[in-house]
């Protein structure tokens, strides 16, 4: 009989964990996997999109391919996304400089700069007590100034 409650227990903590993880509002078992598997189709159109915005912009740029932005709203707050196909050796000091300028709040964030840079930030309301929300256009914009800039003073310096 434990085993048996012990099996169950272990099913309800997963079902949660997955709730939690797709940030599904549902209670019984079955709207938690339907919830998931919306979640998971979503994440595959955001997958196909980046792949499409990747193909798209090499075609474009690849003699002086710059990193491509993505920028959309979450629930609260904004997802960023910056890659390159090449290392960007400076680049992650401008796009700091521009989240400062922006006042966005950088609650989580991945970086790689090893052979290709990628980063992956999540940033907080602006100015939560004022209700300012973040603007994904504006965000996208100064990013891809950052960007300009940087290109231009890497040129430069070679």
């Amino acid at each position: 009989m434990v085993s048996r409650e012990h099996k169950i227990a272990a099913l309800h903590g997963k079902l949660q964990l997955l709730r939690s993880i797709t940030n599904s509002h549902a209670l019984n078992k079955t709207s938690i996997i339907v919830d998931a598997s919306k979640y998971i189709a979503e994440l595959k159109q955001k997958v196909e999109r980046l792949n499409q915005d990747i193909a798209n912009a090499q075609t474009s740029n690849d003699q002086n391919p710059l990193p491509i932005v993505t920028v959309e709203n979450l629930e609260k707050g904004i997802l960023i996304n910056v890659l390159s196909k090449k290392s960007c050796q400076g680049l992650l000091v401008f796009i700091l400089e521009a989240f400062e300028e922006l006042g966005l709040n950088v609650l989580d964030a991945r970086v790689s700069c090893t052979d290709t840079f990628s980063l992956q930030a999540v940033g907080g309301e602006l100015d939560e007590e004022n209700g300012e929300s973040i603007d994904a256009q504006g965000v996208k914009q100064a990013l891809l100034k950052a960007i300009r800039n940087w290109s231009r003073n890497a040129d430069q310096q070679e």
